[in-house]
């Protein structure tokens, strides 16, 4: 008998009301072997403000995640589909989020009996936000995000971190100049959830490294997946 191999659904997400001329947003939902069985963890991942959910972090943690029997998915917010430069309003963002939610609910027999959510930057800070509110999720996870304006850590912006209830994973690089790790540790003591902080050295905010760090994206890569289904699995197993 031969194995069925994972799955990669291009769907499209219906928007509440319109937006840009926009009725839908483009979604890539990753359906693993063998699901619904085993313990139906699902992710859903938000791409960044200067970027989409093919962004090449996001797409590679979407598809070996899907190849570790996660059911998985990454959308465009509006703006991002429309190809426009400024980010959507919180409202806006916040509605398309919960709109992806809604298709992993689509078929009643495999809906997922978990979800962690988180994203990239902005989409982190989205996630941050929903997680903060009545959405009940495992586990929230945080790329690269955005504690202050660039190079201005004078300028903390931390209120919605301390909202949080749910586990948080930070995945940071050390040349993140959109998050003093300093001051991200600081800051970490005083959120009442559980966190955990994993640190990518030599990585920028997009988690790009220089060529004299003597490190690959590729690498960089592995470590934040190896780092993000670790935690996945101790906060299912109630030690996170």
């Amino acid at each position: 008998m031969v194995e069925p191999s994972a799955r990669y659904e291009a769907i499209k997400i219906p928007l509440h009301e319109p937006v840009h001329g926009l009725e839908a947003v483009s979604a890539v939902l990753g359906v693993p072997r063998w699901w619904p069985t085993g313990s139906r963890v699902s992710i859903v991942i938000a791409h960044g403000a200067t970027d989409d959910m093919d962004d090449p972090v996001l797409e590679y943690l979407h598809r070996e995640l899907t190849e570790r029997r996660y059911l998985t998915l990454r959308f465009n917010f509006p703006f991002a589909e429309a190809k426009k430069r400024r980010p959507d309003p919180a409202p806006v963002l916040r509605r398309t989020f919960r709109a992806a939610l809604g298709a992993l609910g689509r078929d009643p027999t495999a809906a997922p009996a978990h979800l962690f959510i988180g994203g990239k930057g902005l989409g982190g800070q989205i996630a941050a936000d929903l997680a903060s509110s009545r959405l009940r999720a495992d586990g929230l996870f945080l790329l690269a995000y955005p504690l202050h304006p660039q190079n201005k850590p004078e300028k903390i912006q931390a209120d919605l971190l301390f909202r949080i209830v749910a586990p948080v994973l930070f995945l940071q690089g050390t040349r993140d100049r959109t998050c003093d790790l300093d001051l991200l540790r600081q800051t970490l003591q005083r959120v009442g959830a559980p966190t955990t902080l994993h640190v990518a050295e030599e990585a920028d905010r997009h988690f790009k490294v220089l060529k004299k760090s003597g490190r690959t994206e590729e690498e960089v890569c592995e470590e934040l997946l190896v780092a993000l289904d670790d935690w996945i699995q101790k906060v299912l197993g109630g030690t996170a």
